[in-house]
């Protein structure tokens, strides 16, 4: 059996700046918690420790890697916790040098020492980070984990879990590769989405699939929302004015409007000429990505990083392409999304610390485009072939955040990710498949090699490119 990756694991709720430097190490820390509480010797423990390697260490400062690792080992979830109590919650154990840890007892924390930046790399991946617990006989419990992007983590011994099977589904059609996604849609004369669903519905009921899909998709239209009303400075140092909120003022004009769903109704009523769209896009991109900037609740697609390229798409089908597109569109576009995402993860990779921002951006663009490419009656191949061109022009991304913050240039790269997706979508629908050259699989085997092929510095180690071109005092 193969590697069965649902949309939910694609498509996840939490907590900004970053899926593999944020709720990656959020998760490691919940993870911990429980591997303490299995092995009973939660009520033992008196200080704990955390040491970070690679990318975690060099840009986990920028990322509020720190601060998320405090979160978790404090028992908060990045779904539910009131984002505008991190601020507080943070600030109160640097004050104290008191952790709650797990919402349970009270530790000795210092975030000066007892989160250490060792700029070394662990040999598996290059996101890791070690948990060590001191029990009150003198003894130690570890535990080292990998945040492999999107959120995604594991332990090492997992470096060969595809050979030895390990992860298995029963998915009706189990899918590692475009190709046989292709298959399974000519055999069974279906739709990508329909292939998706059918296998969804192996894991949960319907009823599951149509909430969880609509609570994701509300989670992106109310960061949109929250986004293009919020104004001022971004945090960080880099001093990022915010930009999605003066877009949408002159876009929206004087419309009127009390939730998410009336100004997505407004939006729907304004001037759709070519510079108006795009800046529609443009500006639904920013706004998510700056409310990720600011440690808000957005959903990882397929990372925190490139966040902003599906809602924008998304948002531009329903209040641009189709007016009368409701819940049928919505859980359409995000299975499609879904299931391109997971071929790039299983193919290749979706971490910039391993690819380089075409593995977050390129593949986010190519999820978007292929979704956006079947609401519009793309055929399966001309879906796929979306997903193709989308990627194809994101080879060699690199990614090299000033600052180790995601600003600049990520919050604009959304906006050139999501018109690419829509480009792409385009393209694709205008073409006959039979004559493409380059199919899918070929594009995602050529970004893995180009992720080997690529130096460190350009992996979100903020060692090259604009983070060493610009400092951050010129800013």
């Amino acid at each position: 059996m193969e590697e069965c990756i649902s949309v939910f694991d694609m498509l996840k709720i939490g907590v900004g700046p970053s899926s593999s430097h944020t709720l990656g190490p959020w998760r490691a820390a919940e993870r911990f918690l429980g591997e303490l509480r299995a092995n009973t010797i939660f009520e033992t423990i008196h200080h704990i420790k955390v040491d970070l390697y690679g990318s975690l260490s060099l840009t986990g400062k920028g990322h509020a890697t720190d601060l998320a690792i405090m979160l978790g080992l404090s028992g908060q979830d990045p779904e539910c916790i009131p984002v505008q109590n991190i601020a507080e919650i943070i600030a109160e154990i640097k004050a104290k040098k008191i952790l709650y840890l797990g919402n349970e007892k009270n530790i000795p924390f210092s975030l000066e020492n007892d989160i250490i930046f060792n700029k070394n790399f662990l040999p598996f991946h290059a996101n890791g980070l070690k948990f060590t617990a001191y029990l009150v006989d003198n003894t130690e419990y570890s535990s080292t984990y990998y945040s492999i992007g999107g959120g995604f983590v594991v332990v090492e011994e997992r470096v060969n879990a595809k050979k030895k099977l390990q992860i298995k589904c029963a998915f009706p059609f189990p899918i590692q590769n475009a190709e046989e996604l292709l298959n399974y849609t000519e055999v069974h004369n279906k739709s990508i989405s329909d292939i998706v669903y059918e296998n969804e519905k192996s894991m949960r009921p319907d009823a599951e699939i149509h909430s969880e899909l609509m609570r994701i998709w509300n989670t992106m239209l109310e960061c949109m929302y929250i986004g293009c009303h919020s104004e001022g400075i971004l945090p960080g140092g880099l001093n990022v004015r915010r930009r999605a909120f003066d877009m949408h003022q002159h876009l929206i004009g004087l419309a009127h409007y009390n939730s998410p769903q009336t100004w997505l109704e407004q939006i729907r009523l304004t001037e759709v000429k070519f510079r108006q769209i795009l800046k529609w896009v443009s500006c639904f991109a920013l706004a998510v990505n700056e409310v990720n900037a600011a440690l808000g609740r957005v959903v990882t697609a397929p990372t925190n990083g490139s966040a902003g390229v599906i809602p924008a798409v998304l948002m531009y089908y329903l209040v641009i392409e189709n007016h009368n597109a409701g819940e049928k569109e919505i859980k359409q576009f995000l299975m499609v999304a879904g299931e391109i995402g997971s071929i790039f993860k299983k193919g290749s990779t979706i971490s910039a610390a391993m690819g380089g921002c075409q593995a977050e951006i390129g593949v986010s663009s190519s999820m978007a485009a292929a979704a956006l490419c079947e609401l519009m009656g793309g055929t399966p191949a001309q879906v796929l072939m979306a997903a193709e061109i989308a990627m194809e022009h994101h080879l060699g991304l690199t990614c090299d955040p000033i600052g180790g913050l995601v600003q600049i240039p990520c919050i604009e790269r959304n906006t050139m990710g999501a018109l690419k997706a829509i480009n792409a979508a385009e393209l694709a629908l205008e073409t006959d498949p039979k004559n493409a050259k380059v199919p899918l699989d070929k594009v995602v085997d050529t970004m893995w090699q180009t992720a080997k092929d690529m130096n460190n510095k350009y992996k979100e180690t903020s060692e090259g490119g604009l983070a060493v071109a610009v400092n951050m005092a010129d800013c």
